[in-house]
């Protein structure tokens, strides 16, 4: 049996047993990746050790640490109270909103991670706050990223088009862009739609801001009484004053909101990683003020963590083998172009929902070139698809951006959510090949 094969079934195998058993897929991947390297591949724990994503976890278990020292102080919800006073009665938009603000990072040259790392964590806070479906808000994050992916000036795009330009063929940018922005806007509907939309009401649930809730505590602590009773049997002047004084920033709080902007600002402006720039924000807050960070470290979402680097380490592995090479060339070496056109799709749909976007994308596109040379396939028609196809897939909880979904997640919240992006991302990794191959290759010739 080849090494493909046997790589194929493990990873069929790791799939199996984390469904049957509660095993974190993370560590059978690690284990996956230690004994088919070592019984079946030769290779040395150096080789294994290289497939360890490292930037991801330092990715994930920074943003997290940051924003569980924002939590602890009260910063996030001072945030979302904000921003709940800026939607007021419009909550049926707020995934909408989220969905545009998502997209502006990506289009103007961000990675798409770096926009998601910001902003996940806050919309998933006020979607709590106006009781909308987290899955919902989650994947409106993850597509509004994805809808900026291939603007003239985001990285994806610049890969692409060099990819096509290296093999001396011609493609239209703007189709790609557009093709992209349509496909994904076109999904926020169906999220939007699927987990609830229409069920929102134009006026906002009402609620008590959580530093008002916080001093009425106090009050009710001092005096043996619940805050409801505080609140109801308080004088209005009483009431007020303590949430005129709830809403006064403490200089901790003021410091987290500057480091969670300088932290924004050097990431998507100046393209510094914002993995070490929020540890290194988390770990000056937590050294000025340690009474309010107390246990953030203990927040960081090691589970997530274990799960997203264990897979892309295994998948990484299927790539030093050739596996992914291997089964790429034996489609392109079929004779019915529009067929391979649907493969390769698919192939790349399936190793992006574990690996890096860009990555596969560099590798599949040379792969589909002579065919697309011989003019048998429109060369835009099948690099939108292949494009589309091997980034909304970034829904699932494999992915970068899935898993910051996830590892900002509430903890009680978190396995409902991780089931509803791997469903979801599920539906992609199918449906995706399939409609961009109808709708850019076959009806568009």
């Amino acid at each position: 049996m080849s090494i493909h094969a046997i790589g194929i079934i493990a990873l069929v195998l790791v799939f199996i047993i984390g469904t049957v058993r509660a095993i974190n897929l993370g560590a059978l991947a690690l284990v996956m990746t230690f004994l088919v390297g070592t019984i079946f591949a030769g290779e040395g724990l150096k080789d294994m050790y290289s497939g360890f994503p490292v930037d991801l976890l330092v990715l994930l278990a920074g943003v997290t640490y940051l924003f569980a020292i924002a939590s602890n102080n009260g910063t996030v919800e001072r945030i979302v109270e904000g921003a709940a006073r800026l939607v007021k009665d419009r909550r049926a938009l707020i995934p909408w909103i989220v969905f545009v603000v998502a997209s502006l990072p990506a289009m103007a040259g961000a990675l798409g991670s770096a926009g998601v790392a910001m902003l996940a964590p806050l919309s998933l806070r006020l979607a709590k706050r106006y009781d909308i479906d987290r899955r919902m808000i989650g994947l409106m994050v993850i597509h509004g990223a994805a809808a900026g992916n291939f603007s003239p000036l985001n990285v994806l795009g610049a890969i692409v088009t060099q990819a096509v330009a290296r093999s001396g063929l011609d493609m239209s940018s703007s189709a790609l862009f557009l093709g992209n922005l349509a496909y994904n806007v076109a999904l926020a509907a169906i999220i939007y739609f699927t987990f609830g939309g229409l069920r929102l009401k134009l006026k906002k649930p009402q609620f008590v801001p959580a530093a008002a809730v916080g001093a009425r505590a106090r009050v009710a602590h001092d005096f043996e009484a619940s805050p409801v009773d505080i609140a109801r049997s308080a004088p209005a002047d009483t009431t007020e004053r303590v949430e005129q004084r709830a809403e006064r920033l403490g200089i901790d709080q003021i410091c987290t909101l500057f480091a969670l902007l300088a932290v924004s600002v050097a990431a998507l402006g100046f393209g510094l990683n914002i993995g070490f720039l929020a540890f290194a924000a988390a770990a000056l807050l937590q050294m000025i003020f340690p009474a309010s960070s107390d246990g953030a470290d203990r927040k960081i979402a090691w589970s997530v963590v274990l799960l997203v680097c264990g897979i892309v380490t295994y998948v990484a592995a299927l790539q030093r083998y050739g596996t992914v090479q291997a089964v790429g060339d034996a489609i392109a070496g079929l004779g019915t172009p529009l067929v391979a056109a649907l493969l390769i799709c698919g192939v790349g749909a399936f190793t992006s929902a574990f690996a890096s976007s860009a990555g596969i994308l560099g590798a599949m596109i040379p792969l589909a070139v002579p065919f697309m040379a011989r003019g048998e396939v429109g060369t835009t028609g099948l690099v939108v698809a292949l494009a589309i196809s091997a980034t909304v897939v970034d829904s699932t909880p494999f992915s970068t951006v899935g898993a910051l979904v996830v590892a900002n997640s509430e903890d009680e919240e978190r396995p409902h959510i991780y089931r509803g992006l791997l469903l979801w991302g599920a539906a992609m990794v199918v449906t995706a090949p399939l409609l961009t191959w109808l709708i850019f290759i076959v009806f568009a010739a």
